[in-house]
């Protein structure tokens, strides 16, 4: 068994981290973490069994630094009997708290996206591997890449084969002012760029990214327009570009948090052979032979990664998929589509 904890407890740790943990048998839940010990208590007694909680901010004390020494995130790092840690907290709080727990010995599975921008996750990444060859396994998660919908779908552009021809990224959402998510005040007002483009972005150019990679595809500039169409969405919500891959081929990547009455995500990969649809409860694949379309239930693929992540520990080593590189990559698109919509469509090379 690997002795594992959550260090946080907002919407995602709860829904989806903690039943993704409890999930895989090889995985023992022993703390939780959060800033607050009200929160850490929350997500702790909806645990299936009991687990020791950690916090920053005692119930009713309103400061900092006047807690237990034993309930500090050091103290939770310090036991001996807690080989990983999985790592939920805002974008601007976790790249200190990844390099603690690295620096701990502990193995790492941090939220995307990996940093807050390009130069923060490249600094990430450079003091990963600058630690001895003896060093825990850092993965970052990223969902979409083990959506079993999606994973099929790139089964389907590898089957088709050929040269790819295009490739279009359409997902546009309305974010209403109620949702859970844009109620967590670091969403509110993000000190950090893209706001929900960043935090959310990463999830769509991984998917496009998987199906090109059967191709041996990669996205090499872009050039696109970006803007604000729901005042509260800051800093911009709206990004329409045009991508080049790495063949000289074109596609076109829109990603929307502010389309009220157009709601839905769906990637296509076309090639000399066919193509091959997606969203995430169906498939449609075309050939000359023919159309094909396939049903799936919806699923956010976290049980899948978390198992990933805990396979990886049994071997030592992380799979592709949840690299600190790949995860590089994501957010580099994203970071060029937003310099780009900034400036007015120039075109911005991506080089991760």
């Amino acid at each position: 068994m690997v002795g594992i904890a959550l260090l946080g407890a907002g919407i995602f740790a709860r829904e989806q981290h903690l039943p993704a943990i409890e999930s895989v048998p090889s995985l023992s839940l022993k703390a939780i973490y959060s800033r607050s010990e009200s929160s850490a208590n929350t997500l702790a007694s909806a645990a299936s069994s009991p687990v020791d909680v950690y916090y920053d901010v005692p119930t009713g004390s309103g400061e900092a630094n006047v807690w237990p020494e034993e309930k500090t995130l050091d103290a939770l790092l310090a036991r001996t009997d807690i080989d990983a840690v999985v790592i939920a907290l805002p974008i601007l709080a976790q790249p200190a708290v990844i390099e603690k727990a690295l620096k701990a010995g502990k193995h790492v599975l941090s939220e995307k996206p990996v940093a807050k921008d390009v130069e923060e996750a490249k600094r990430l990444v450079g003091f990963y591997e600058a630690l001895d060859n003896k060093k825990p396994l850092w993965a970052v998660a990223e969902n979409f890449r083990y959506t079993p919908s999606l994973l099929k779908a790139a089964e389907k552009v590898k089957e088709i084969g050929g040269k790819l021809t295009t490739f279009r990224l359409n997902m546009n959402g309305w974010v209403e002012e109620g949702n859970k998510y844009f109620k967590t005040e670091w969403r509110k007002v993000p000190s950090y760029q893209g706001g929900f483009l960043l935090d959310g972005g990463v999830h769509f150019i991984a998917g496009l990214r998987l199906l090109l990679s059967e191709l041996n595809q990669e996205i090499t500039h872009v050039a696109g327009f970006s803007a604000l169409l729901e005042e509260r969405l800051l800093p911009v919500d709206t990004v329409h570009a045009v991508a080049l891959t790495n063949d000289g081929k074109s596609g076109t990547i829109s990603i929307s948090f502010g389309t009220q009455f157009k709601t839905g995500l769906e990637v296509e990969v076309v090639t000399t052979q066919g193509s091959v649809y997606w969203n995430p409860t169906q498939i449609k694949t075309k050939t000359k032979e023919g159309e094909k379309t396939e049903e799936f239930e919806k699923s956010t693929g976290v049980k899948e990664e978390m198992a990933a992540f805990a396979k990886a520990i049994e071997k030592g080593q992380i799979e592709k998929e949840q690299t600190p590189e790949e995860a590089l990559k994501d957010l580099e698109v994203v970071q060029r589509l937003l310099e780009s919509g900034e400036g007015k469509g120039i075109v911005k090379a991506v080089e991760a």
